[in-house]
């Protein structure tokens, strides 16, 4: 089966410009955090990877936007996602709110730990 977008540029694009800005905003978060991940599209939406796996993906939606997974955290981190939490693994941020971009760089950092078996 085809992936319906071929760069995550394109997948942005396919949303509406409020929400094309957020995602922008939570791509740059992610980059800034982990300059060293490589962008791709996987299970149709973008995913960072480290060495060829998949370390982060992010997804718009038409209320929210998400990031997956949720990796382990202390009781500090559990408490400051707990408002965003969806299904398990899963971090859901309302459009009609900012972004917690030091929370989302607090993620990237915890999955790239895990990533390298930190």
């Amino acid at each position: 089966m085809a992936q319906p977008f071929a760069t995550v540029d394109d997948y942005i694009a396919s949303f509406p410009a409020p929400v094309q800005e957020v995602l922008q905003e939570l791509r740059r978060t992610i980059l800034d955090t982990a300059p060293h991940l490589a962008e791709s599209i996987s299970y149709g939406m973008p995913t960072m990877s480290l060495d060829g796996k998949p370390v982060v993906f992010f997804a718009g939606w038409k209320h929210h936007v998400s990031l997956y997974p949720l990796p382990a955290g202390d009781a500090e981190f559990s408490r400051d996602v707990a408002p965003y939490l969806a299904a398990k693994g899963t971090v859901k941020f309302p459009l009609d709110k900012a972004v917690p971009l030091e929370l989302v760089a607090r993620i990237v950092t915890l999955l790239v730990e895990r990533a390298r078996g930190e």
